[in-house]
């Protein structure tokens, strides 16, 4: 008990911190920061033992995921790109960028990063469309992507299964930060514009997978299976995906139907069960001041993103927008409502 007070009375000491200007004043002890983690670790246990959504929170390797694939030191080049990389060089601080010609020059925080805050690109790539695992960048506005900075320094933005570790893996950026680089970052990816990534397929059977990375990945021997009440979003190619390939994007498979129930959702709220997506996030849901576009995304992020709010695991400065939204959604409205706005151009 003493920990969680500690813990609360952190959280409303950054609460009250300004949102936008002067220094980063988030900068905390590491043992606060341990805490912090500990504390929403254990917090959502109990939430993940009925997580309808478990598939959108892969861990970082399944059991039945084959012996590791080798990246040898022979420099390799992508398809449409110039550049040369050995895999070895690609890492936390030193992020490839395949196509600098596809984005606006990085500041040095995104491409670069520094100890102990790693660069932005090695994760969210260097154009911004990220990951599955994480959130696509690109197009947002800045003030959204730096209140989000916040929400995950002050422990507001946790997760509702903790096995998917890449939400504690912001926690590093947020704290360390200062204002100037998150500004900068921010600032980047709100200039880049967001393009079509995801190719969203109805099907009733998907190829089997397993897990490596925090991506699911076709078994070699072209094995299927049926696809039931999820959504499977997989790279293209994975190996490209492992290089920081930024022009490698991918496929997910939603259930027959989806698409239309969807949208009729979206559009309609479905009778007050919820409101319209445009209501907030702008008539062709690309965003609506600094509200987010949600067009175009991740479905996996997005499904997520739902129930973590639906679970109280997001509560930020602006989470209660959506909590009424959300809180009365099936898992297959939710599912329907994600593969058609992931269906969409971002």
């Amino acid at each position: 008990m003493k920990s969680l007070n500690n813990y609360l009375v952190t959280t409303a000491v950054l609460k009250s911190r300004p949102l936008f200007s002067g220094q980063l004043e988030y900068f905390l002890h590491a043992g606060i920061v341990l805490l912090v983690l500990c504390s929403s670790v254990t917090g959502v246990q109990a939430q993940d033992q009925n997580n309808p959504f478990a598939w959108a929170y892969p861990p970082r390797q399944s059991d039945d995921a084959p012996a590791p694939t080798t990246f040898d030191d022979t420099p390799h080049r992508m398809p449409g790109s110039e550049r040369e990389y050995v895999f070895s060089d690609i890492g936390r601080y030193s992020p490839a960028d395949w196509h600098p010609e596809s984005h606006p020059p990085m500041p040095p925080i995104v491409a670069e990063g520094r100890e102990p805050v790693q660069a932005c690109a090695f994760c969210h790539l260097a154009n911004g469309q990220g990951k599955p695992e994480n959130a696509g960048l690109a197009g947002l506005p800045a003030v959204y992507i730096v209140q989000q900075m916040k929400d995950f320094a002050a422990g507001l933005r946790n997760t509702s299964d903790p096995t998917l570790t890449t939400v504690a893996n912001m926690l590093p950026f947020s704290v360390n930060a200062t204002e100037a680089e998150m500004l900068e970052a921010a600032n980047y990816f709100a200039s880049v514009t967001p393009r079509k990534w995801i190719t969203v397929v109805e099907a009733e059977t998907v190829p089997g997978t397993y897990i490596a990375s925090w991506l699911y990945v076709a078994h070699e021997d072209g094995r299927t299976e049926p696809l039931g009440q999820r959504i499977l979003e997989m790279p293209m190619d994975f190996e490209r995906t492992e290089w920081r390939d930024d022009s490698s994007g991918f496929i997910a498979y939603v259930p027959p139907g989806s698409l239309a129930r969807g949208e009729a959702l979206a559009r309609s709220g479905g009778d007050g069960r919820t409101l319209p997506c445009s209501s907030c996030h702008g008539d062709d849901l690309k965003g609506l001041g600094p509200v987010p576009g949600i067009a175009g995304r991740s479905p996996s992020y997005l499904v997520r993103q739902i129930y973590d709010f639906q679970t109280g695991s997001r509560r930020g400065l602006w989470s209660p927008l959506m909590l009424g939204v959300v809180e009365n959604l099936t898992t297959a409205e939710v599912i329907d409502l994600v593969a058609w706005v992931s269906s969409l151009d971002p």
